[in-house]
């Protein structure tokens, strides 16, 4: 195995990792380079792959050590045999959803920045697709950081936002938690609006979720109106990339610099994905 081979998928992020077979050892010279490829590219697909589950867990653990999902709205793992691992379905077996997200749309979000230090990576591997919709799209927050306006870059400077733990990116209420009215009002961790990139040392927009979100110290109707600007540039089609799910895709993405969300699908369809994450590889700045 000499060499990967990379090509980029779309102008703002994304590439395609051919010539490897993720279900055998990696050597770490060419592990090294899929790394680099994923910092450079912030989200890496590899096509056609066949993994069990231990077989995708070892490969995200070159990239770091797992971090377990959040809570799900059920309150238990939906792999006991793997609970560090999660599954995304709208399939249901004698009437229980075997994964999360349904088959609704799910929005723009970054995962469980809720906590205080959010996964740093998550993969998906395509097990089941619908022949037609669910799509999942990245946005790329350096470029969107890099194009902002001066003057709104001005106003988040120094700035944080509560990112609200009530509710998941397809909207359901998680497990033990209370509606939120009052955005000021919302439970979860507080970040920078503006983010240092950990290994890159590039700047990036870090959003979370919209909904309930706060800058803190702010009214709420000026929060509202900047967030509503933020997002609106921030998602803006040059700054993303839209992945045609195939059986045996695996991607990875760079938690800490991109927003993801997926498209809804036709509920009667079957689809399923088996996940894993990582955890921050230092505290969250």
């Amino acid at each position: 195995m000499a060499s990967i081979q990379v090509k980029r998928l779309a102008p703002a992020l994304g590439a395609e990792v051919g010539g490897i077979d993720l279900s055998r050892p990696l050597p770490a010279e060419i592990f090294a380079e899929i790394r680099k490829a994923w910092l450079d590219h912030l989200v890496l697909r590899f096509r056609g792959q066949t993994l069990s589950d231990p077989q995708l867990m070892a490969f995200s653990q070159l990239f770091g050590e797992l971090d377990p999902p959040g809570p799900n709205p059920y309150g238990k793992p939906f792999l006991p045999e793997h609970p560090e691992m999660n599954v995304i379905s709208n399939i249901k077996v004698e009437g229980a959803p075997i994964g999360g997200l349904g088959d609704g749309e799910a929005i723009w979000h970054a995962d469980m920045t809720y906590v205080d230090s959010p996964p740093m990576a998550a993969i998906l591997h395509a097990l089941e697709v619908p022949p037609s919709g669910g799509d999942t799209y990245w946005a790329n927050m350096y470029s969107a950081y890099q194009k902002l306006p001066a003057n709104l870059k001005k106003r988040i400077e120094g700035r944080k936002a509560v990112h609200d733990a009530t509710y998941n990116s397809a909207g359901a209420m998680r497990k033990g938690y209370q509606e939120v009215t009052d955005p000021r009002k919302a439970p979860g961790a507080q970040h920078a609006l503006i983010r240092t990139h950990p290994e890159t040392g590039r700047p990036c927009l870090f959003l979370g979720r919209r909904r309930n979100s706060y800058i803190v110290g702010m009214e709420l109707d000026e929060s509202e109106a900047l967030l509503d600007q933020l997002w609106a540039h921030a998602t803006q089609a040059e700054f993303t990339f839209r992945q045609q799910w195939r059986v045996g895709d695996v991607l990875i993405w760079d938690n800490r610099c991109t927003l993801h969300r997926r498209d809804s699908f036709d509920p009667s369809a079957r689809r399923l994905m088996h996940r894993t994450q990582i955890k921050a590889d230092r505290p969250h700045a």
